[in-house]
């Protein structure tokens, strides 16, 4: 048999669709002609007739409903090539779109773009920040970076942080000064009398778990609970109270001085949740995703080394 005229295949789908040339002509902004003569070179190459005369209907043969199946699949599998293509397309611009928590962004994510710029400079993130989880595939995004256990329905996923990772107390120089800390290494033991007359940040249940881990039972009533720890770590460096925070959202403002760690008790959270990077499984192997993921394991184990 000699090779199929495949450009007469989506011609052919149209025409099976409304049953009509003409109809389908209009569709396909070609000729009466043209769509006339494109089924007759499929059904001669094919060396039978595809469709039965109507009218002016043409109805699919049993052949003809044959070769539709196989055609509406191969079609679309060629349409899902093409919109791969263009997923892929932003390889040429070199430009990889993050959907990213605010927290995250803002206290580690932001500090190390300088470090990201060096090693590729040709590829620019385009982030989005949103405590919202937003469809990744709907919204053109490449990849996420999310809260939570998963699965992610359409998406692959690996964890970047887990839930071992420690809740420390922080607070402001300020803080620290009024705590008696003044500066020195070594940090203070926990205690009521240490912190009782400081006001608190965060969630109730978390200062509660810590307060009972140092031996001390008390209820908490914090000033302010925040749904963002970025926010909570922001008001913790202008002294509006101390955080209760995980260690590496809060490390940069730790080693800038801008915080201070004020106990060296430190607490795991059982309803943590960890941070995940997600991304459609098409971009598995795309270059600037494997990349980006490179880069995030180095930068976060660097962290926690």
């Amino acid at each position: 048999m000699a090779r199929l005229p495949l450009n007469t295949l989506p011609t052919f789908r149209v025409i099976a669709q409304l049953q009509n040339l003409r109809a389908a002509a209009e569709r396909l902004h070609l000729t009466h002609s043209a769509v006339s003569h494109q089924l007759r070179a499929l059904e001669t190459q094919l060396g039978h007739p595809l469709f039965e005369r109507r009218g002016r209907r043409l109805v699919l043969n049993s052949a003809g409903e044959a070769l539709l199946a196989s055609v509406n699949k191969a079609l679309a599998e060629l349409e899902r090539g093409v919109t791969a293509a263009a997923d892929a397309a932003c390889l040429d611009a070199q430009i990889l779109r993050l959907s990213v928590l605010p927290s995250f962004a803002q206290r580690w994510l932001l500090p190390r773009m300088q470090r990201w710029r060096q090693r590729h400079p040709s590829l620019a993130l385009e982030i989005s920040a949103s405590a919202q989880l937003v469809d990744l595939g709907r919204e053109g995004f490449h990849a996420g970076i999310r809260q939570g256990r998963g699965p992610w329905p359409g998406l692959e996923s690996e964890e970047l942080i887990g839930t071992q990772a420690p809740l420390v107390v922080v607070g402001s120089p300020a803080a620290a000064r009024r705590l008696g800390l003044n500066g020195r290494k070594r940090h203070a033991e926990p205690h009521e009398s240490c912190f009782g007359s400081e006001p608190l940040l965060g969630h109730a249940e978390l200062w509660e778990s810590w307060f009972a881990q140092a031996g001390v039972q008390r209820k908490i009533t914090p000033v302010a609970v925040f749904n963002d720890a970025g926010l909570m770590l922001q008001a913790a460096e202008q002294d509006i109270g101390i955080a209760l925070a995980r260690e590496i959202l809060a490390a940069d403002a730790l080693r800038d001085g801008r915080l201070q760690r004020l106990s060296k008790l430190s607490i795991s959270y059982a309803q943590a949740q960890p941070y995940h990077l997600a991304y459609p499984a098409a971009l598995r192997d795309w270059p600037p995703l494997l990349a980006l993921r490179d880069w995030l394991r180095e930068e976060l184990g660097a962290a926690a080394s």
